[in-house]
């Protein structure tokens, strides 16, 4: 199979491949413990202003291609079985209309990612190089308005972006952007990673090692060289699924 299509098409095979996609990044996610519950959400923009996402109540570890809904930007079901999160057509709709590459918009609670978001004015600093394949990619919504529940909020999230891939919410979780879901995916991976990396670091009481801006820009610019690889990660995302829990393209 194809990884996530770099635009989705108005025909029945890019949308059916769009749904195989997202599922399999639920899937992916559940395995390495990137989700909360049966919380968070995953979204793919179609053509005519519908979005395809998670129902809820359905565990990330037990999404098909066929439980994914598809809604309009009122929340809507348009097709499927179900409705979908509050927070997540709140929150995703209004991303996807507002931001100009959110194509697919990914939103979790990652463990350390959200540690992060826990600390006063927590920043994701450049002590790695996972950290800086983001260096001028980050933007920080530093003011929790509790649970984003109108649609409001999710406008004033999607301006928080600022033309930029990730959010960090503070008290919350991240959001990731992107033209596919294989992209959008490998950016959830590598964010959590870097955080990850960070938060080990300072549990050290050591200083930490932190890049100068510069070297962090020319490494950043070293990874837009790699795009390709993101693919290649999904794709093999995909042939452990078909191997495991074939189940997911139903």
């Amino acid at each position: 199979m194809s990884s996530g299509l770099a635009t989705i098409g108005d025909n029945r095979a890019d949308t059916r491949q769009a749904r195989i996609d997202l599922a399999a990044a639920f899937r992916m996610a559940a395995r390495l413990n990137l989700h909360e519950g049966i919380c968070n959400h995953f979204t793919v923009m179609l053509p005519g202003r519908r979005f395809l996402i998670n129902p809820k109540g359905l565990h990330f570890a037990r999404m098909t291609a066929s439980r994914l809904l598809v809604i309009d930007e009122c929340g809507r079901t348009i097709e499927g079985s179900g409705r979908p999160p509050t927070t997540g057509f709140t929150i995703h709709t209004r991303i996807h209309l507002d931001h100009p590459n959110a194509k697919v918009v990914m939103h979790v609670h990652s463990p350390y990612a959200t540690v992060l978001t826990a600390l006063k004015q927590g920043r994701l600093l450049m002590v790695h190089q996972n950290a800086a394949r983001f260096f001028g990619e980050i933007a920080y919504d530093d003011h929790f308005n509790g649970i984003a529940d109108a649609v409001d909020e999710g406008t004033r999230m999607a301006a928080a972006f600022d033309g930029k891939r990730v959010l960090f919410l503070a008290n919350h979780g991240v959001v990731v952007v992107g033209q596919n879901v294989a992209e959008t995916f490998d950016d959830i991976y590598y964010l959590e990673r870097a955080c990850q990396v960070q938060v080990l670091a300072m549990q050290t009481g050591q200083p930490l090692n932190v890049m100068s801006n510069a070297v962090a820009q020319a490494t950043h610019d070293q990874f837009t060289q790699f795009t390709a690889n993101a693919h290649l990660h999904f794709d093999e995302i995909k042939a452990i699924l078909d191997g495991e829990e074939p189940e997911y393209t139903s």
